[in-house]
C-alpha cells in the first residue's frame, strides 16, 4: 500500500472515516485487543494524514468501543454467510473499514457503495479482489439496488452512516431494502437521544481535542425499535445485536448489563438487526 494525499481533502462526514480507522488501528495494536485488525494498523501508516495533529491523542475508551462495534457486525456477517455462503453483502459508505478482510470466507459477493472521493481512497490503499465490486454512489440514491441480486442472499451493513442521515433518509432506506431485498436484512448502529442542549442534534460532536464530529441529525433510544416496523411491512423482525464483551469496567462490566440497569437500559449506543419477510 503506497501513501496517498487525498485523504487530506475529505472533509465533513467523509473524514469521520479516517477518525473511526485511526481509532480502530490504536484498538488493534494493543496485545489484548478486542479486534484483531492488521490491516487497520497498516493504513493508518500507510495514509498521509497527520492523525494525531488533527483528531489528538486516540482515547483507549473510544477506541475499544469503536472495535466493539466493527466486531458486533462481524458477527452478523458470518452468520449471515453460515447461511447463505454465496450471499452479498453491501457495505454502504464502507470508507476504510476493512470488514471484509476479517470474514471473508472464500466465496462471500461484497459490494461497497460510497461517495467518489472516499471511494477513490479506499481503492488507493486497499487490495481488491474479483468479490469485491464498488459503486461510486450516495447510499441514499436508490440506484444502488438495482447492481444486488436478491436471489443469494442480501445483507446491507449501515455502519456508522444513518446517524448522519435525516430521519426521512433514514426510514426510505429501510424501505427501499425491505422492498427490495426478500429475505434479505439490514444492519445497523444509532446513539441515543438526549434531552440535554450540548447534545441537540444540529451541533457538531467534540470528541477529542479540537475535533467535532458532524452534525447527527438522526438518533433512535431503544425504546424507539418497535417504530421502524413501519417503514414498510415486510419488516418481520427487530433484533437488538449485543456487543461482543469487552475490556474493564465499563465496556466490559457495565455495558453487557446495560439492559438490566433502568437508568442506561433506553439511553445506549446500539446496534440493530432488520430482518425481511420473504415473498
Amino acid at each position: 500500500m503506497a501513501q496517498d494525499s487525498r485523504a487530506s481533502a475529505l472533509k465533513g462526514v467523509p473524514e469521520t472515516m479516517l477518525w473511526t480507522l485511526y481509532h480502530r488501528a490504536a484498538e488493534a495494536r494493543r496485545p489484548d485487543t478486542v479486534l484483531a485488525d492488521p490491516l487497520a494498523v497498516e493504513l493508518v501508516e500507510a495514509v498521509d494524514f497527520p492523525f494525531v495533529e488533527r483528531f489528538g491523542p486516540a482515547h483507549p475508551l473510544v477506541a475499544q468501543a469503536i472495535a466493539l462495534r466493527a466486531g458486533c457486525f462481524d458477527a452478523v456477517v458470518r452468520e449471515f454467510l453460515a447461511v447463505y455462503p454465496a450471499g452479498t453483502v453491501v457495505s454502504l459508505g464502507e470508507g476504510l473499514e476493512t470488514g471484509f478482510w476479517r470474514v471473508d470466507n472464500g466465496t462471500v459477493d461484497w459490494l461497497t457503495v460510497d461517495l467518489p472521493e472516499p471511494l477513490a481512497l479506499r481503492h488507493a490503499l486497499l487490495p481488491h479482489g474479483p468479490r469485491q465490486r464498488t459503486l461510486a454512489r450516495d447510499a441514499r440514491d436508490p440506484a444502488w439496488i438495482d447492481r444486488v441480486d436478491p436471489a443469494r442472499g442480501v445483507l446491507v451493513l449501515a455502519q456508522g452512516l444513518f446517524m448522519y442521515l435525516r430521519p426521512t433518509e433514514v426510514r426510505d432506506l429501510i424501505a427501499g431494502c425491505a422492498e427490495a431485498f426478500p429475505g434479505g436484512g439490514l444492519v445497523f448502529d444509532a446513539i441515543p437521544r438526549l434531552r440535554s442542549r450540548r447534545a441537540r442534534r444540529d451541533r457538531p460532536r467534540r470528541v477529542s481535542g479540537a475535533y467535532r464530529l458532524p452534525p447527527m441529525p438522526w438518533r433512535m433510544n431503544v425504546a424507539d425499535r418497535p417504530g421502524l416496523a413501519t417503514a414498510h411491512p415486510a419488516v418481520a423482525e427487530i433484533k437488538d445485536v449485543p456487543l461482543p464483551p469487552g475490556r474493564g469496567p465499563v465496556l466490559g462490566l457495565l455495558t453487557p448489563r446495560a439492559d438490566r440497569l433502568p437508568v442506561v437500559r433506553n439511553r445506549r449506543p446500539s446496534v440493530t438487526l432488520l430482518r425481511f419477510a420473504s415473498r
